[in-house]
């Protein structure tokens, strides 16, 4: 099996995996229980959580949850609800995940004004585009880290810069797809969302990062729980093990990094020299995701056209509702046809050039016997 879809998820690493079932067996108490079961298990939870903080150089509040969507959905519908005193107006851009678009789309059906901030050409946020934008009734900006088709990363440091001199402006950054590749100021951000499955942790857990100072409104309510903004039992055994896959990405962060990074530079030389084929992915992706486009073939046909030969890639972001186009790649190129037809390549430390070879031979052998069918 050749896997090339690791910005959908990664595999477990086996000893997050073994970390998993050592305390699903040992740490039976409910956390929030008063007796000594209870008591160990949320010892191990705290632990848990000073350890992430330390690793993610910040001070800010842990709130843990079921991935990265709810953490999209609580920030969102927290910071809107509990200020819409405050104001009525949100900005984000056409490059977020479907968990922060759809949330905030259910939010303009309540009378919130949505503002899309521009992006140029390599597909950066325009500064001078956000600053205009802010209005005396915006309460809150959500703009992810690194898009999760395309990889371009943002300037948070720079955007942040502009949104601190808006007091009340608060913001919000999807940052699942850099967490565990590369290093990040959390300190620029007023709440961060990430989830474990994108750095080889279980599915099912992971946390938003709220300043401390900062309030919001639950979306599960049921009484406290590890914080206030969240109700339900403690998932001892997911929290740990995300603190686990955590400290394991955190050690090898930059050799992983120079090592994708030289991967990326060989599949792009690779991609180039092949017909039909045009690269979306631009200076500013990050190494870990190549985004392509295929002109008159399918991108589904292709994908399944690959898997016959257990080879994995992807079209769009996994949770995509299912739009025709790629609103990423449209937003970058303005293109329908690119942005109808567009693949993403996924690569990570754990992919080998031997791979990314096998993966380019077959490609090349599959598109050409589909562009034979397509022009007969």
């Amino acid at each position: 099996m050749i896997y090339l879809d690791y910005s959908a998820t990664t595999p477990v690493d086996k000893r997050v995996l073994d970390t998993y079932v050592k305390v699903t067996e040992k740490y039976i108490g409910n956390p929030n229980s008063l007796h000594k079961l209870g008591f160990e298990a949320k010892k191990l939870i705290d632990d848990a959580t000073i350890q992430i903080k330390k690793l993610l150089n910040t001070d800010k509040e842990v709130i843990y949850t079921s991935g990265a969507s709810e953490a999209n959905n609580l920030a969102i519908f927290g910071v809107c609800r509990k200020y819409k005193n405050r104001g009525n107006h949100i900005i984000t851009t056409h490059l977020e995940h479907s968990s922060v678009i759809e949330p905030i789309k259910e939010l303009e059906k309540e009378g919130y004004k949505v503002d899309y901030v521009k992006i140029d050409e390599y597909g950066k946020v325009d500064l001078e585009d956000l600053e205009r934008l802010i209005t005396d009734k915006t309460i809150l900006v959500s703009i992810c880290a690194v898009n999760s088709e395309i990889g371009i990363e943002q300037d948070l440091d720079s955007i942040s810069k502009i949104i601190k001199k808006y007091p009340k402006v608060i913001f919000h950054s999807d940052v699942t797809q850099i967490i565990g590749k590369k290093k990040i100021n959390l300190d620029c951000i007023d709440l961060a969302s990430m989830s474990a499955q994108k750095f080889y942790g279980m599915k099912g857990v992971g946390c938003l990062l709220k300043n401390k100072k900062l309030e919001i409104d639950p979306i599960i309510y049921g009484g406290k729980s590890t914080t206030i903004y969240r109700s339900g039992t403690p998932a001892t055994s997911l929290i740990a093990s995300l603190s686990k896959a955590l400290r394991l990405v955190i050690d090898g962060i930059d050799n992983n990094y120079k090592y994708v990074e030289d991967l990326n530079k060989y599949l792009l030389d690779k991609l180039s020299k092949v017909d039909n084929v045009v690269i979306n992915s631009t200076k500013y992706s990050i190494p870990h995701i190549v985004n392509i486009s295929v002109n008159n073939i399918k991108p589904e046909t292709l994908l399944h056209a690959l898997e016959e030969k257990d080879i994995y890639i992807s079209t769009k972001t996994a949770c995509n509702k299912g739009e025709d186009i790629s609103i990423p790649v449209y937003e970058l190129t303005k293109d329908e046809e690119r942005s109808k037809h567009s693949l993403r390549i996924s690569i990570s430390h754990l992919t080998t050039k031997e791979e990314l070879d096998k993966f380019i031979e077959v490609f090349e052998e599959k598109l050409q016997k589909l562009t034979q069918l397509t022009s007969k």
